[in-house]
């Protein structure tokens, strides 16, 4: 028979949510909130979460890339609350340009946001965990953690390194109750694609893969505008799925596009992907 204390958790929990300034992150808040969860939005742009708090949501600024503003984030909200029982590790962007112009600083900079600020955040918030022996552990990678695109070199890396490190995660923290999930969506109607395709044509807009990066961009823009992608209530849908569930699947590949690419990928191999998506860019 469980304890009174797990019994709690299952019926309150907790949640932190990071990048719930906009996009899946702000729809996972609400739809967290509305489904029995404390919920706690974090980014840095505070202002953007400001409508979150009329659903009950506490908001809290985080850099994840700032030691200090991460450890703060967490330990305000255990003093708050005696722990954290549902992470959605959701912050991060995509730094779009050819590998070669793309400068090593802005390199780093993608793996702080997307890897090393999110695993030192994962960090702080094991402890409780482990002592509560529960826990959900949501990180959002993308279908671009199993292909890949041009001009996209460090963003796929640091989605594929996160693929693995997830999957690491899981089996070191199985023994105490908490379960690892990744969410990998394909293509999503958020703000990421415009902003991603702006910084291509800004990085590699110029130069030796000007003609190639300016056709991508172009044509990245163009399918963000549409209405060809999914609403991003497709991945809270899901993440409220993983979080809720007794036994949550490891992975959730939801959202346009995404069966189809990897589907491509692994069955016709390299050569064949190469050439598909050289032509859909």
């Amino acid at each position: 028979m469980k304890n009174k204390n797990i019994k709690n958790i299952e019926m309150n929990k907790i949640a932190l949510v990071t990048g719930a300034s906009s996009g899946i992150g702000k729809d996972t808040a609400i739809l967290l909130q509305q489904n029995g969860h404390q919920v706690y939005g974090a980014a840095r742009r505070t202002e953007k979460m400001k409508d979150l708090e009329s659903h009950g949501i506490k908001t809290i600024a985080l850099d994840i890339t700032d030691e200090d503003s991460v450890v703060s984030c967490v330990n305000t909200i255990i003093e708050n609350e005696g722990r954290i029982d549902v992470l959605v590790n959701n912050a991060g962007y995509g730094s779009y340009g050819a590998i070669e112009d793309v400068t090593i600083e802005e390199a780093r900079r993608q793996f702080d946001v997307n890897i090393f600020g999110l695993a030192r955040l994962t960090q702080l918030v094991l402890p409780k965990m482990r002592e509560n022996r529960f826990g959900k552990i949501v990180n959002i990678s993308s279908m671009g953690g199993k292909v890949y695109t041009g001009f996209g070199g460090w963003y796929h890396a640091t989605k594929h390194a996160l693929e693995g490190w997830s999957d690491c995660l899981r089996l070191e923290t199985k023994e105490f109750g908490i379960d690892v999930v990744v969410i990998e969506p394909g293509g999503i109607k958020t703000e990421w694609g415009e902003i991603a395709a702006e910084n291509l044509k800004k990085t590699s807009g110029q130069g030796a893969y000007a003609a190639a990066a300016n056709k991508s961009a172009d044509g990245m823009a163009e399918i963000y505008k549409s209405n060809r992608l999914s609403d991003p209530s497709v991945i809270s849908k899901a993440i409220l799925k993983s979080v809720t569930a007794r036994k949550p699947k490891t992975r959730y590949l939801i959202g346009m596009g995404a069966k189809p690419a990897i589907f491509v990928r692994k069955w016709f191999g390299d050569r064949v992907f190469d050439y598909a998506i050289t032509r859909m860019m």
